[in-house]
């Protein structure tokens, strides 16, 4: 393959030479994500409009150089790690909101733009963009869209594929292709925003997408409970949903995070307790209002033993920035955070955190489980002690494949919005199946057949 050096000399003449960068600093950042793992690559591009990554994808295909598209590079499971090294292409230049149409409900922006950015963006406006992983203040798009991210709203709102209406990709092979549009119906052809929205920076690049926006709820509410243990909190979910109810968020949370939580931001911060619910509800100003008093009564009858109740924007954030904390009360435990997204159906949320007890007392491995209730996307957790050891290292993944294994055994998901990547790499042919893996493998071929973008990942074996 091309050297660096030559690289870095041929792609600055192709599209400026303020664009590419083989420092060592640049290099390092542009190496990995959040998970463990890391390669260097040969070259890292700043593109800064879709005419220079269609000129790179071109050059890259007709070389054979490896592309790996990089966001803000805040995933968990190495989806952007070049692992092939060549070119890491980032889009963290193409950080424009390009327009806001609240008459069309769309908003259209380029990949680099920070999702909060963007939400903030259309809330002046009296709009919103609902999806909103919790890493959404740092988080790109195009990152979003690359993963089909999620939050906490996706109960009642959707994820990322929800929301997006059209976009422009650039294909391997440098061919720019748009693709749906400002349309909130349109059924033309094939669905082929949903075959870009996910794939993990596989079949093409984002270089701009047109997202549909919605009214802003003009009221929100929230309630916080501690329950004696997890199983009343999971049982209150159901109860919640089957009385009728749709929270637009819907989070639970075991006894494990809840200790690291009060030994960081005190015990007065969550009652005693085992298990932890937080409730939101938005609508109407006297719908909200009257639905927080339903909830309250119906979480006391299920067993909380302290119920808190934030009404209006700030006291709701409040509520949200404790949610935020559980991830930051687990990182100062010292140990490593192996960050699990898994999705099990609902009704098994208490054998999820059965199994997990078990599969601590088995293992000696602490296991925490926090996060959506309201979809069964519970983030399961485990901590590691000295995650760098080899012995200890095997032992972890060990675990992390019982784990998967049974979420598989019970019609669960191994990611419900983080992706696949390379953590998740050894299990995906079993996720998947044999002929959708074989028709993954098809689309990948048509679209990629020399296999330049981002390889290495979990359709390579």
């Amino acid at each position: 393959m091309i050297s660096g050096a030559a690289l870095e000399e041929a792609l600055g003449t192709l599209i400026g030479k303020g664009k590419v960068t083989t420092t060592a600093r640049m290099i390092e950042e542009h190496s990995g994500d959040k998970w463990f793992a890391s390669h260097d690559p040969d070259v890292v591009v700043f593109a800064e409009s879709t005419e220079d990554v269609s000129a790179v994808m071109a050059y890259a295909d007709r070389h054979a150089i490896p592309v790996t598209t990089r966001g803000a590079g805040v995933g968990y499971v190495g989806g952007c790690v070049p692992v092939e090294g060549g070119i890491v292409l980032s889009t963290a230049r193409m950080n424009r909101i390009l327009e806001i149409a609240p008459k069309d409900g769309v908003v259209v922006v380029q990949p680099g733009v920070i999702t909060g950015d963007i939400q903030t963006a259309v809330r002046r406006l009296g709009w919103d963009y609902p999806p909103d992983p919790a890493s959404l203040k740092e988080c790109s798009i195009g990152g979003n869209i690359a993963t089909n991210a999620g939050g906490p709203r996706c109960l009642k709102y959707g994820v990322t594929r929800n929301y997006v209406l059209g976009l422009e990709v650039v294909l391997a092979d440098g061919r720019v292709l748009r693709t749906g549009g400002r349309l909130h119906k349109n059924k033309t052809g094939f669905d082929l925003i949903g075959s870009f929205v996910g794939s993990e920076g596989m079949l093409g690049v984002v270089t701009e997408a047109t997202l549909r926006i919605i009214p802003k709820a003009p009221s929100k509410g929230m309630l916080a409970a501690v329950f004696p243990d997890f199983a009343a909190a999971a049982k209150t979910v159901q109860e919640i949903l089957q009385a009728g109810h749709l929270p637009s968020a819907l989070e639970i949370t075991d006894a494990f995070t809840l200790a690291a939580a009060r030994k960081k931001l005190g015990a007065d911060f969550f009652p005693p307790g085992n298990g932890h619910l937080i409730v939101e509800v938005d609508g109407r100003p006297a719908a909200v209002a009257s639905e927080l008093e339903e909830l309250r009564n119906l979480l006391l009858q299920c067993g909380a033993g302290d119920i808190r109740i934030a009404r209006g924007e700030s006291q709701c954030e409040e509520i949200w920035q404790l949610r935020r904390e559980f991830s930051y009360s687990l990182r100062d435990t010292g140990l490593t955070k192996l960050n699990e997204d898994i999705v099990v159906p609902r009704s098994k949320l208490v054998k999820l955190v059965e199994f997990a007890r078990e599969l601590e007392k088995e293992t000696g491995i602490a296991v925490a489980c926090f996060g959506h209730a309201g979809d069964g996307n519970i983030h399961t957790n485990l901590m590691v002690d000295d995650y760098t050891n080899p012995k200890t290292r095997a032992k972890a993944d060990a675990a992390l494949n019982k784990l998967f294994n049974w979420i598989l055994e019970n019609n669960g998901a191994i990611t419900g919005e983080h992706g696949v990547g390379l953590a998740k790499k050894p299990w995906i042919k079993k996720a998947l199946g044999v002929v959708p893996f074989e028709i993954h493998r098809a689309l990948k071929d048509a679209l990629d057949p020399r296999g330049t973008l981002n390889p290495g990942k979990f359709l390579d074996d």
